[in-house]
């Protein structure tokens, strides 16, 4: 499973780093940093819970 992202629709926010810290992170410049490639087994639950929390819809799962 891999997450891609809009970046044209991010605002950095953060919603995301804070349902799944271990997923994503914003830097310094407010940008959103997606830190895995694959979204490993155990952390599927808090990929899903960041998606849906994303005000701004920036944010999607794929099995490719």
């Amino acid at each position: 499973m891999k997450i891609l992202v809009d970046f044209a629709k991010c605002t950095g926010l953060g919603l995301c780093e804070a349902a799944a810290p271990e997923l994503f992170e914003i830097d310094d410049d407010g940008g959103l940093v997606v830190l895995v490639d694959d979204v490993p087994p155990g952390e599927v639950d808090a990929a899903r819970a960041a998606v849906v929390g994303c005000p701004t819809a920036a944010l999607q799962l794929t099995d490719e």
